[in-house]
């Protein structure tokens, strides 16, 4: 009887691991604790000391997901908007103010955005990312952390302003083409992960597997075995050399001044 329960007991206590760890992982765990940027000497002054002078901001900042942001410092009832993010002000206010004078800018120091933003901060650490960590780009580059709408430009559709956003710097890609890639109109996004990933050029999965997900391939007998069609032509050759635009056929991915199919 006992050689029976000891595999039921085992798979017990396996099956309430592999919970235990599906529960805890990256993509569920989220932060309940945030740490407050720390601002040597100085105390709390509230939103309304920070909205006196900062009128632009306290105009749309009230209504924005980050105006949620409130992080208690330790008294009942004691919380902090805009210093959640940018630390006790006080010090800030004596001095009259100034960019970065006595006061975390976040736009400077993108550890105060990921503080929060855990998922990001992990992406930032994959092979193929922006460089916001080591200091190239900042957060705020893409991102409007005071607006009604998290991105840059805040106005339009918005796939249309992830994409605005994406060609502020990379303007040949989201150029006119005579061609175009149909999946831009679907956005960057789409194809990209614009914090980072473990594939080149950031996309969301490998090679032809990223293509295949939108461009069906069917598999059919043949002479010589299986041929793979994807559209009405014919690429069980061309797969073997590699992935779609690898292999040196649809090279010009993101659209064409010379060829519906992509080439250049």
């Amino acid at each position: 009887m006992l050689q029976r329960l000891i595999p039921c007991v085992a798979l017990g206590l396996a099956l309430a691991l592999g919970i235990s760890l599906s529960l805890t992982s990256c993509g569920t765990v989220q932060r309940t604790v945030v740490v407050t940027p720390h601002v040597s000497g100085a105390t709390f002054v509230g939103n309304q000391t920070c909205y006196d002078c900062h009128t632009n901001i306290s105009r749309a900042f009230p209504m924005s997901a980050h105006a949620k942001v409130q992080v208690p410092s330790g008294k009942k009832g004691d919380l902090h908007g805009c210093e959640s993010c940018h630390g006790p002000g006080s010090l800030h206010v004596a001095s009259g103010g100034g960019k970065g004078k006595f006061i975390t800018n976040p736009g400077q120091n993108p550890q105060a955005c990921l503080e929060c933003h855990l998922t990001t901060r992990a992406e930032f650490h994959l092979p193929h990312k922006h460089p916001v960590l080591e200091g190239q780009m900042n957060c705020v580059q893409c991102h409007d952390p005071h607006g009604l709408d998290i991105m840059k430009p805040a106005a339009g559709l918005a796939m249309a302003r992830v994409n605005e956003s994406c060609s502020s710097c990379h303007r040949e890609q989201a150029g006119v083409h005579v061609f175009e890639h149909e999946a831009l109109r679907e956005g960057c996004v789409t194809c990209h992960n614009p914090h980072g990933s473990p594939h080149e050029k950031m996309l969301v999965e490998r090679d032809s597997n990223l293509c295949l997900k939108c461009h069906a391939q069917i598999a059919v007998p043949g002479s010589n075995g299986v041929q793979i069609f994807i559209g009405d032509w014919d690429h069980t050759l061309n797969l073997r050399l590699g992935g779609c635009w690898s292999a040196g056929c649809h090279t010009a991915v993101h659209g064409s001044q010379v060829h519906p199919r992509l080439f250049y």
